[in-house]
């Protein structure tokens, strides 16, 4: 967060500020997902754009490998990726529709060293 208050690029920035209603594959109920961040930037172009970000471990940002056996572990990691995976599609549609970019940014981007 101290990143985007000393960036010069990020005009404006809150922490789930953004409520979008998704539809879980899980229990096929409607649920509210908190966007982790929403930022306005002004590009090298000059061109502002907004941006919702959520941060996760990469670890969540690909579908769990089976094992041999299913275990707990597989099916809770199943189940957090299916989630996810509807969070996410639901974020694209709400920023597509807006203007907006929906972004997933990881420990690679967040502790890249330049």
């Amino acid at each position: 967060m101290s990143w985007m208050d000393n960036n010069p690029s990020v005009l404006r920035w809150g922490s789930e500020e953004v409520v979008i209603l998704y539809k879980s594959p899980i229990d096929n109920k409607k649920h509210r997902y908190y966007v982790d961040f929403i930022m306005d930037i002004k590009d090298k172009t000059g061109k502002i754009r907004t941006v919702l970000i959520e941060v996760k471990p990469k670890k969540q940002c690909k579908p769990p490998v089976k094992p041999e056996k299913k275990t707990k572990t597989y099916l809770m990691e199943s189940r957090t990726w299916a989630v996810n995976q509807a969070k996410w599609e639901a974020a694209k549609k709400v920023a597509e529709s807006r203007g907006w970019e929906f972004q997933i940014i990881t420990e690679d981007q967040l502790f890249k060293k330049d």
